[in-house]
């Protein structure tokens, strides 16, 4: 039986290109190749696509890398290749997506796979998009009953009045990825410089209660209106707040924060959490995979904290580890993501 052709975008122009490519490289390492034929299209942080042999750390510096470009004609199916002046095609028959933060769980590559017609993994535009704001996925999920952090925006051409908050409070980008641009503010004095390093990476900032509680996580994968929930896990810190992706060498651990999982939480709340995220996810419209991040307060209640939907696959990332838990190891989720993406429905 043919292999499927698997086009594998990794890389991006978002500050979290780095763990992209890490996340790539696990994919890879996993990929059943006897099922599989996959074609890794990497994009440098200057927005340039190449076709690689791999998504190996120095990717960028293989010699056999070509440019490439991916056709929105649904009559191509899939990748322009510049080879000695002109362009040979590659059809594919999916995508995966291993993409994170600004381009690339914004609804922006997944509009042009929509262009395209080719099935991809993960969330379509629209959920994409509403995850990716944070204010907005509090609004929606919110509407559905679901409990969110009280919250306030603040667009590029507004001020807050320091006074107005209880503090401490947290400063975001309302539409970045992973703890990039977070500060905790203590205190009214803390606010505008916390307001600015938000800005350099979005226009809007979220300014949110710092919500008192365990900080959890639960995997869902799926499409339809059951999707499978993996393992949940609980970020014990030792100190300060849990900074994703910040660290100077992820693989060996962080300096203050162990995920542990499964979480050390009553049977009961495990599985309120677990109902708690697909509720989420639905809520969202969701599809394909997420990672669900919230807080469980000591009084029991489940507060929404943000939505990943392309969540880190590398070899330290939560994600994989919550469903290696649940005895789905990477490589069945990633035959699951694509039977997902191929039988899927698409706008």
């Amino acid at each position: 039986m043919a292999r499927l052709k698997v086009g594998i975008i990794f890389g991006g122009c978002s500050e979290e290109h780095s763990v992209s490519v890490k996340s790539a490289g696990e994919v890879a390492r996993h990929l059943d190749i006897e099922k599989y034929e996959p074609f890794y299209v990497g994009i440098t942080e200057n927005g340039a696509w190449q076709l690689c042999d791999s998504p190996a750390p120095d990717w960028e510096n293989g010699g056999s890398c070509r440019s490439v470009a991916l056709s929105p004609d649904r009559g191509v199916h899939g990748l322009l290749v510049l080879e000695q002046g002109r362009y040979g095609t590659v059809r594919l028959d999916v995508v995966l997506p291993v993409l994170h933060g600004r381009l690339g769980e914004d609804g922006a590559i997944q509009g042009l796979l929509e262009l395209s017609g080719i099935p991809y993994a993960g969330c379509d535009v629209q959920s994409s998009a509403l995850c990716m704001d944070k204010s907005l996925a509090y609004t929606v999920a919110g509407s559905a009953g679901i409990a969110t952090p009280d919250f306030w925006t603040v667009m590029a051409d507004e001020n807050i009045d320091p006074g107005r908050l209880t503090y401490p409070v947290f400063v975001k980008p309302a539409r970045s990825g992973s703890s990039f641009g977070v500060t905790k503010v203590s205190g009214e004095d803390e606010l505008a410089s916390a307001v600015e390093t938000a800005r350099r990476y979005d226009s809007k900032v979220l300014i949110e209660e710092a919500v008192v509680g365990s900080e959890i996580g639960c995997a869902i994968l799926g499409n339809e209106l059951d999707p499978m929930a993996g393992e949940v896990d609980r970020i014990a810190l030792s100190h300060g707040f849990f900074r994703i992706h910040q660290e100077t060498e992820p693989e060996s651990g962080s300096e203050n924060s162990t995920a542990i999982v499964p979480a050390d939480i009553p049977a009961e709340s495990r599985s309120r959490v677990q109902e708690t995220a697909k509720a989420v996810y639905r809520a969202l419209g969701c599809r394909g995979l997420s990672r669900v991040d919230m807080f469980l307060k000591d009084d029991g209640e489940i507060v929404l904290n943000e939505v990943n939907t392309l969540p880190g696959l590398t070899s330290y990332s939560r994600y994989p580890r919550m469903m290696a838990a649940a005895d789905l190891p990477l490589a069945e989720v990633i035959d699951r993501m694509v039977s997902l993406a191929l039988t899927g429905k698409s706008r």
